[in-house]
């Protein structure tokens, strides 16, 4: 059987058509098209109608949907085959929040562990398990990197309404500042440490680990240590060594990576925060959008639109940034969790045989909450040479308690913000109403002139919106989840494995390297000039 021209070259007739239309035409051409281009589910609204496409364009997207497995692909993940082909691993997240799709025996060992952690924090929550002195932990230093940080970062803070529990502290750089900013101020007595490494190998998680380990000793003493301490991982020889208690140590499977492991033990920091039955919440919220994956029809599986429309804006339109704006500020962490979601999922050049990828795949993911993002980078947005795409995620209404009776106020803004910023990026302003307005404004005629251009603002900037009722868990849940069939989707139209992350080891192993020359200048000879250089740079005393 011949081999399938590329998504560019399928997609050039359709982006040779869209290049010389304008969003502005576009909408002004269609008024359906909202209708025509947004879809609601699992109580999202999904709005694409700001995107550089047609009807056409659309199905044929659909078709290449079809055409290249996406539908037996799903299925495959969600039953448990090893689709993970690079590791041999099934990959399995979507069991950790339910489901009948996986085998048996995974549902019974990821039920079993679930219950260990919930109870887990349950019981810490209530005093149950206590301190060395047998009172209340107050504090909980998370200390991890990578998905065993950035998940639990992300939640807990965009769920700081719900939470009730101990204050929540996050560590994760090696850099020693950071370790001396978390545990400044805390008292290690009040203080439990969890440490999440899967494998209990991690060096920047074992260095800070074993800081604060001796942190806690210095004021309980050792033998009071372990009281302190909490492991998720899979290393139980590791962390008996660490002086964690066996009951103390919660694992997740090696069908659950890193980036998609919130779901698992390493998702106690936010139960600890938010409670069992909240936490349960935010899985059954994951379980409703990985249902709405599993039946929707393709045109609409918002999270095959999704994906389809990251498919359009890279090897059609060939964009490479995608800037995630959240119009709530407890999502601020949310681009960064979705940054290592999407490139270390989709960051390769080779097909799964090891080929050659026949496209560009993935994209430069970044974003900060709106309205501030409107104050930095959105002036590139407007105005810059090169096309960013946006999504916007915006509440209907605002979690928690008003700000001095303001709350309505405040939202209403947000709001219009948001609304403001999706069709100013469409539509721009053309130099002719740029004039007039200026006109208008009683500006002299020189004025206008010398100013207009740069006033202008092209438009013709796509960006796709995902409305949401209010940020609780179970929207959460389901807002996560739909971005991680995106990704995967994506993946499966590239021919690529989403599941590894090669790319991540090698530098590592140089660190391993290179660590010994610091320690002896010596070494360094064994390097090539420019790291030399920065050794010998690096380990000059100032006179």
């Amino acid at each position: 059987m011949p081999e399938q021209s590329s998504l560019t070259a399928q997609l050039k007739p359709h982006a040779d058509r869209m290049r010389v239309a304008h969003l502005r035409d576009l909408l002004s051409a269609d008024p359906e098209r909202f209708e025509r281009f947004s879809r609601t589910g699992c109580g999202l609204l999904l709005d694409w109608s700001k995107e550089k496409l047609d009807a056409v364009a659309w199905e044929s997207l659909l078709h290449l949907a079809r055409e290249r497995g996406v539908e037996n692909a799903r299925d495959a993940m969600l039953r448990g085959d090893l689709i993970n082909g690079t590791e041999g691993r099934a990959v399995l997240h979507t069991a950790l929040r339910g489901g009948n799709w996986a085998p048996t025996q995974a549902l019974q060992e990821i039920a079993l562990e679930k219950t260990r952690f919930l109870r887990f924090a349950d019981d810490i929550r209530a005093g149950a398990i206590a301190a060395s002195d047998g009172a209340p932990f107050e504090h909980v230093v998370n200390i991890g990197i990578g998905g065993s940080d950035l998940g639990p970062v992300m939640a807990v803070r965009a769920l700081a309404p719900f939470c009730d529990g101990p204050s929540m502290h996050f560590l994760s750089n090696v850099d020693g500042a950071h370790a001396i900013d978390v545990l400044d101020g805390l008292d290690p007595r009040r203080t439990l440490v969890l440490v999440a490494s899967k494998t209990f190998t991690t060096l920047e998680t074992l260095t800070n680990a074993q800081t604060a380990r001796a942190w806690l000793a210095e004021t309980l003493g050792e033998g009071q240590v372990g009281q302190h301490l909490a492991a998720l991982s899979t290393n139980a020889d590791a962390t008996a060594a660490f002086g964690i208690q066996s009951d103390r140590v919660f694992g997740f499977w090696d069908y659950v990576g890193g980036r998609y492991s919130l779901w698992s033990a390493i998702g106690l920091p936010l139960a600890l925060a938010i409670g069992a039955e909240r936490f349960e919440a935010f899985l059954a919220g994951a379980h409703a959008m990985d249902a709405h994956f599993a039946d929707a029809p393709l045109a609409d599986n918002m999270p095959v639109i999704l994906a389809l429309i990251g498919i359009w804006r890279r090897n059609a339109l060939a964009l490479v940034g995608h800037a995630v704006i959240p119009y709530e500020e407890r999502l601020a962490r949310f681009p960064a969790y979705l940054q290592q979601m999407d490139m270390e999922s989709n960051g390769k050049s080779v097909r799964m045989d090891g080929s050659p990828a026949q496209d560009a795949t993935g994209m430069m993911v970044f974003g900060e909450p709106g309205t501030n993002a409107q104050h930095s980078f959105f002036q590139l947005c407007h105005q810059g040479h090169d096309v960013v795409a946006l999504d916007v995620l915006i509440g209907r209404r605002v979690v928690g308690e008003a700000v001095s009776g303001r709350a309505g106020v405040h939202h209403t803004h947000l709001m219009a913000n948001a609304l403001a910023q999706t069709r100013a990026l469409a539509l721009g302003r053309t130099l002719e109403e740029t004039r007039a307005e200026m006109a208008h404004e009683g500006i002299a005629l020189d004025e206008i002139e010398r100013l207009a251009p740069h006033r202008t603002f092209p438009g013709d900037r796509p960006s796709t919106t995902i409305v949401y009722d209010q940020l609780d868990p179970e929207t959460l849940g389901k807002l996560i989840a739909l971005y991680e069939h995106k990704v995967f989707v994506e993946s499966v139209l590239w021919d690529i494995n989403a599941f590894d992350q090669w790319g991540v080891e090698l530098g590592k192993q140089l660190a391993k390297q290179i660590t010994p020359a610091l320690a002896d200048p010596r070494l360094a000879a064994a390097f090539d000039p420019s790291t030399r250089g920065l050794i010998e740079a690096l380990l000059q005393k100032e006179e």
